[in-house]
């Protein structure tokens, strides 16, 4: 008779708890303490916040591996901004990787987190290698305009690492 209730209580208290919460998608915001910290906060797919996430998760933030302890949904990356970058931010779980490519764009103390869409990494160099392939003369000017186009990037904090690796988990997800 006790096994049976010890068994009973043992199957209760594993559903109860079997509820594995996973941030599968999340927004960056600047922090609420104005300190050049992002905060990241766990949304939905309809990025609702999720107040329910708590606990240590790991996360990479542009290539150094994080651990962000969430609280209520919000966890704060403890490397501070001191100037514009750009930030790629990837979680992954038994979801998939879930990544953002974000610039921070900094300006008189204020933090303005802008999403960088991947298609855009992919679009305009190609396109700009059409041109340079359909019209010759054009050929210096979209040496120049690719260059320009990475400079500002590398200056910028994204490596040509960075800069694949956002392609390929872009292109991963699509399949």
């Amino acid at each position: 008779m006790r096994l049976a209730v010890f068994i009973c209580l043992l199957l209760s208290s594993g559903l109860s708890y079997g509820q594995a919460t996973g941030i599968n998608n999340f927004i960056v915001k600047e922090s609420l303490l104005k300190n050049s910290k992002i905060a990241i906060i766990a949304t939905d797919s309809l990025e609702n916040p999720i107040e329910t996430i708590n606990g240590s998760y790991t996360f990479s933030v542009s290539g150094f591996t994080q651990e962000l302890n969430f609280n209520n949904g919000v966890a704060i990356v403890p490397l501070a901004i001191d100037k514009s970058t750009f930030i790629y931010i990837k979680h992954q779980n038994d979801n998939g990787t879930h990544s953002k490519l974000m610039y921070i764009y900094k300006k008189d103390g204020n933090l303005s987190p802008i999403t960088i869409s991947r298609i855009f990494f992919i679009i305009v160099p190609l396109i700009v290698i059409v041109l340079a392939f359909a019209f010759k003369k054009f050929i210096y000017m979209a040496v120049i305009l690719l260059l320009i186009f990475f400079f500002f990037g590398y200056n910028k904090g994204l490596n040509i690492g960075t800069y694949f690796e956002t392609i390929f988990d872009y292109l991963k997800n699509l399949i």
